[in-house]
């Protein structure tokens, strides 16, 4: 999508560490690929993209747009099958509990 397509872009523009850091240090990132520990990890299948330094997620510096790597949905068997349908991920549902708690 048009979407994966800008974020992929701004990931390519990334060209050294010290771009990546910037990144992290700027609190732009927003979900990281993790294993079943809760460590960030480059590892297949937890980060299906090889994202630079588990990065899934970021936002804007003033908040208003979400780039999202990952699709959730195409995991396993699903991994290169198109998913027709809503495919709903809670995105903003989940964040608003996370501040609930």
């Amino acid at each position: 999508t048009a979407n994966d397509a800008s974020y992929n872009a701004y990931l390519t523009e990334i060209t050294d560490e010290s771009e990546v850091t910037d990144t992290i240090k700027s609190g732009t990132v927003i979900a990281t690929y993790v294993d079943e520990n809760n460590n960030p990890t480059m590892e297949s299948p937890y980060n299906p993209n090889g994202s630079m330094m588990a990065i899934e997620g970021i936002v804007s510096i003033d908040g208003r747009v979400i780039g999202k790597m990952g699709h959730s949905e195409r995991q396993g068997s699903n991994r290169f099958v198109n998913i027709y349908g809503e495919m709903d991920q809670k995105l903003f549902e989940s964040g608003v509990n996370y501040f609930k708690k």
